[in-house]
């Protein structure tokens, strides 16, 4: 598995949960000795972060961190409702809900957990572009503000390399950090993420960021699963993108489950890119869509899913913009019987990038 920013700078006997309040009771930044930033990778090929064979599944709360301006523009009330529009066409600004002076953007989402569940695992990922009217500095990639449900905002640190492409007109990144203390004390309920270190403005690249927490969990009375976590940071643009996957798994014909994918700057309307699910021996593969996520533009500024379970989120924006945070259901009878199966993210014409994709699929009972 990817070594920890512990492992890299610290003694082993370090934790790698960089979570440090930085909040004082009256909701002002408190002093704090400055923490070094994040290495950084322009490409970190993907790696399974987290793997468990347990009753339960994987959740995720997700949005973005950037829309366009609203003000004298019907059109970006439009695009915010759902009609087809990229990010280049529009002066960009930031999506800030948390009404605190202190930060200049956030969104909330809701972490929904069946009941009787135990968190396991939890990740939070966050990114974006640095590049668009205004220049941000890489050296905040690693930073970003947390507040859990009624609790206020602590600083979260990356505690893994963080990956930094500068390409197609962009400065990409994609930063993450292991929050599983914080949202197994906390529980279901809304997350707020601020200050994701995104550029505002207008550029042909675009304005794009946001944030996905990703959580595991253990519960009786759901079926046995595997549940598997990837993360890395790849360009897609005209690539064959990242594959992952897994074997040993003894699949069932007629095992279900769900995949999930978050990625950047995916424009909608721009074709050619796909998710596809290969199975069985011998094996067959599927190209993944639904509702929202056509099988020719599945990196199309969306966060949805999973199918008839969809978690609130503020604001609600049904065309993101350039954020895609997916969940796909698997169906019976997709997947087929065998010991393997693989997935894989990829873009012809999106100049986007690959950051997570994840799976929770029924084992053989």
């Amino acid at each position: 598995m990817r070594q920890s920013l512990g492992q890299l700078l610290r003694p082993a006997t370090v934790g790698v949960l960089a979570l440090v309040a930085m909040w004082a009771p009256g909701g002002s930044p408190a002093a704090a000795p400055a923490a070094p930033p994040a290495p950084e990778a322009s490409g970190l090929a993907f790696d399974q972060r987290y793997y468990a064979l347990q009753h339960g599944g994987i959740v995720r709360a997700a949005n973005s961190s950037a829309t366009c301006r609203t003000a004298g523009s019907s059109s970006c009330a439009d695009v915010q409702a759902g009609a087809q529009a990229v990010n280049g066409d529009f002066d960009m600004f930031y999506v800030d809900v948390d009404r605190d002076p202190n930060t200049y953007n956030s969104s909330r989402a809701e972490v929904r957990l069946p009941s009787g569940s135990q968190v396991t695992y939890a990740r939070l990922y966050w990114g974006g572009n640095l590049r668009v009217g205004e220049q941000k500095p890489s050296e905040d990639n690693g930073r970003v503000l947390i507040a859990e449900p009624g609790g206020d905002y602590k600083e979260l640190l990356a505690d893994t390399v963080v990956g930094h492409d500068v390409a197609d007109g962009a400065d990409a990144f994609q930063a993450s950090a292991d929050v599983t203390g914080l949202v197994r004390d906390s529980g279901p309920g809304p997350y707020t993420v601020a200050q994701v270190n995104v550029a505002a403005g207008r550029s042909e690249a675009g304005a794009w960021g946001g944030w996905t927490l990703v959580v595991a969990y253990e519960n009786a009375a759901e079926p046995l699963r595997h549940l598997s976590l990837w993360d890395g940071f790849a360009p897609l643009k005209s690539r064959t993108g990242p594959e992952v996957g897994l074997s040993g798994l003894d699949l069932a014909e007629g095992a279900e489950g769900q995949v999930g994918l978050v990625a950047y700057n995916g424009d909608r309307g721009t074709t050619g890119d796909s998710l596809t699910v290969t199975s069985g021996t011998p094996a067959s593969t599927t190209t993944l869509a639904d509702s929202a996520n056509p099988a020719g533009d599945v990196l199309n500024s969306t966060v949805s899913g999973p199918a008839g379970a969809a978690a609130a989120r503020v604001p609600a924006y049904a065309n993101t913009l350039g954020y895609d945070s997916d969940v796909f259901t698997l169906g019976r009878g997709l997947l087929r019987a065998g010991d393997r199966m693989s997935l894989r993210l990829s873009s012809q014409r999106d100049a986007a990038w690959a950051g997570v994709l994840f799976t929770a699929v029924d084992a053989r009972r």
